[in-house]
């Protein structure tokens, strides 16, 4: 490479796009997707006029480091990688955003400000491998030491649903209607099947009470018999409920997903139990791995690009649980198609990849690419074009954004507790165990 195309490869330029995304209401064990769902889009720019795109979070907490660390980042290396957490750490963040509070984007637990520059490099360690990728004409998986299948399988994510927002509320439709029940989480599932081809399903739980949830659970292994199904209730048992569910279901169970909040409890399951356990909360740092791997805590690591600092930081997560014979998958926020590109591209370079990972894709009506990435039979291609593959609508892109600068601040920060707080008002979180 000559010393003019290192130059070409300089970032001149970085562009934050705060934007709100519809979303429809999906129940967990804290309250409700509120109508629309703040993402950010990092577009790194090149002095050779190439553009590298990445997303993650977009809450206020996010914005007010993703800002300052995107102004040190002009005149580095597109390919300087490593750098990019050298940068993160000079950037202060704001104690009393992150003291005490659950990160509800991913139900992942308390939040950090470690945990927090992480979720901010991500997008524009993504970024730069993309405009990377396109300068050399190489797909993201080749930069990250070459794929090892050609396609990723994904798992169709059932949610208790509303069939609308509450009343009154501005917000988009959508066809899924209403899933409260055991008929309505396997309706769900089949519009899933038809429209995605998915053969496993997970099921987000934590709504209702347990004996509800074996039943909805039940349910889809009788309708959808030899599919891998998973439950995940954030959380939100005790460890004797937890118990009480993995003997009712260890037989149709591929896993069962944080049933216990923390590795203390976790651990205490896990010894009772044969029922594989799998985590995106308890381990979602480095620091994590050694307790919970030590003490047998869990089975499957579900790891997330997106908090645990990019591509190449889930590349080393994996590795790590190849050594202590720990599975690995993929745990999914609200995400849109950049997004997906980036988890497909490290889960296509990932060995014994044994599990389908997440997506909430297919419950993204909206998206800022030029093309949706699809599913067949569940899966998605891996792409062999330069970067991730994918191209910014900026038009749509301009459109998510107006309404966010519309928006009076109310969903600038995701709440679900404040949105069933609309439907009822005296909705308090519930603590944990919740059962």
């Amino acid at each position: 490479m000559t010393a003019a195309d290192t130059r070409d490869l300089t970032i001149a330029e970085v562009r934050l796009t705060p934007i709100l995304v519809a979303d429809p209401p999906l129940l967990n064990t804290q309250g409700v997707h509120q109508p629309y769902t703040p993402r950010l889009i990092v577009e790194v720019v090149t002095a050779g006029g190439i553009t590298g795109v990445g997303e993650t979070y977009g809450d206020t907490k996010y914005l007010e480091l993703a800002r300052p660390f995107a102004a040190r980042l002009t005149g580095r290396q597109v390919g300087d990688l490593n750098g990019l957490f050298t940068v993160a750490d000079q950037v202060a963040v704001d104690a009393s955003r992150v003291a005490g509070q659950v990160d509800v984007g991913g139900l992942r637990g308390v939040q950090t400000a470690d945990k927090l520059r992480l979720s901010v490099v991500s997008a524009f360690e993504v970024a730069c491998i993309d405009a990377l990728g396109k300068a050399l004409g190489l797909p993201v998986h080749a930069l990250l030491g070459g794929k090892v299948r050609d396609a990723v399988e994904y798992s169709a994510y059932l949610f208790y649903k509303w069939a609308d927002h509450p009343e009154g509320v501005p917000a988009e439709k959508d066809d899924w209607g209403a899933a409260v029940d055991p008929a309505g989480v396997v309706e769900q599932a089949r519009k899933f099947k038809e429209r995605y081809g998915f053969t496993s399903f997970k099921l987000k739980g934590g709504v209702f009470p347990p004996d509800e949830e074996i039943a909805a659970v039940r349910a889809l292994a009788e309708a959808f018999p030899g599919h891998p199904l998973r439950l995940d209730p954030n959380g939100a048992w005790s460890v004797e409920t937890s118990l009480k569910v993995a003997k009712e279901l260890g037989d149709v169970l591929e896993y069962l997903e944080d049933p216990a909040l923390g590795t203390d409890a976790m651990a205490e399951v896990a010894a009772a139990t044969d029922v594989p356990l799998a985590t995106n909360m308890c381990v979602t740092t480095f620091a994590e791995i050694k307790e919970a791997f030590t003490r047998d805590a869990v089975q499957v690591v579900l790891s997330d690009h997106h908090y645990w600092g990019g591509l190449r930081n889930t590349q080393q997560l994996a590795a790590i649980c190849r050594t202590f014979g720990v599975g690995v998958s993929m745990h999914s926020n609200t995400h849109l198609g950049i997004s997906l590109a980036a988890m497909t591209h490290v889960a296509a370079t990932v060995p014994g990849l044994h599990h389908a990972c997440d997506s909430h894709y297919p419950w993204q009506s909206e998206d800022v690419l030029t093309h949706r990435l699809t599913f067949d039979a569940g899966k998605v291609t891996v792409s062999d074009a330069p970067g991730l593959g994918v191209e910014l609508d900026h038009d749509k892109l301009a459109l998510l954004h107006q309404r966010r600068r519309d928006n009076d601040g109310s969903l600038h920060d995701r709440d679900d507790a404040a949105a069933m707080r609309i439907a009822d008002p005296d909705w308090v979180t519930p603590a944990v165990p919740r059962w």
